[in-house]
């Protein structure tokens, strides 16, 4: 697969599970992209030697770093993937602790359960990256359980 090739896969892949446009927000031209020795799949997306993402071999979706909830934050308008967080939990959430239904006080109505989310606090700061367990309607529904599995709390990876 050239470069080329590569670029324009990994845009349409963010394009889908981030909303539209947010691939070319994500991924400037100059970003590095790795191969895995093995498969020769994509693995890695870098810019400026930080990595954005990894491509899960499983399913072919990212996972994303917190450096690349920062790229697609600063789009905010285009993404459906903001889970909202009372700012009495942040410093537990930041610490990579996990987001419980209850302390949810916005989440896109377009996530659904297994999707990759980016978790701020009330005043739109980022605390981590994570995999939701429940949809967003479910986690402004639901007063108990696990909304989203924290991958990456900011104080662990920022």
């Amino acid at each position: 697969m050239s470069l080329v090739e590569a670029l324009r896969r990994i845009r349409s892949v963010a394009d889908y599970q981030f909303g539209k446009g947010v691939g070319q927000r994500l991924f400037p031209s100059d970003v590095k992209i790795a191969f895995s020795r093995r498969t020769g799949r994509i693995r890695y997306v870098y810019l400026n030697g930080e990595r954005l993402v990894t491509m899960r071999p499983t399913d072919g979706f990212f996972s994303l770093s917190i450096a690349g909830a920062q790229r697609i934050a600063e789009k905010a308008a285009f993404t459906e993937c903001f889970v909202t967080v009372k700012d009495s939990v942040s410093k537990y959430i930041a610490d990579g602790g996990d987001v419980f239904a209850a302390h949810v006080v916005r989440a896109d109505g377009e996530i659904r359960s297994k999707d990759e989310v980016t978790v701020l606090d009330e005043k739109g700061r980022i605390l981590a990256v994570g995999r939701a367990v429940l949809s967003g309607d479910e986690m402004l529904a639901f007063e108990r359980g696990v909304a989203v599995r924290v991958r990456h709390g900011w104080t662990k990876e920022g």
